[in-house]
C-alpha cells in the first residue's frame, strides 16, 4: 500500500506540465505514491503511471491524512 499525496505544484517547462496534465497530475490531485525509486510508479485515478527522477522532482507534493 502506498503514501497518499496532493499535488501541490508542477514545475518544468509548457510540454512537461502539458505531459503531466494529460496523465492527471495536476495541482490539487490526488494520487498514491507506490514506489519512490527510479523510476517512480504513482496512482492516478485508476491509472498506474511510470515517471524518471527529472520528472518526479518536478512534481511538488503534500502528504494527506
Amino acid at each position: 500500500m502506498g503514501v497518499r499525496v496532493r499535488v501541490v505544484r508542477v514545475a518544468g517547462g509548457h510540454r512537461l506540465v502539458r505531459r503531466l496534465a494529460a496523465l492527471g497530475i495536476i495541482p490539487g490531485a490526488s494520487v498514491t505514491v507506490e514506489r519512490r525509486a527510479d523510476p517512480a510508479v504513482v496512482d492516478v485515478g485508476y491509472t498506474r503511471v511510470a515517471v524518471d527522477r527529472e520528472v518526479a522532482a518536478a512534481v511538488e507534493v503534500e502528504e494527506t491524512a
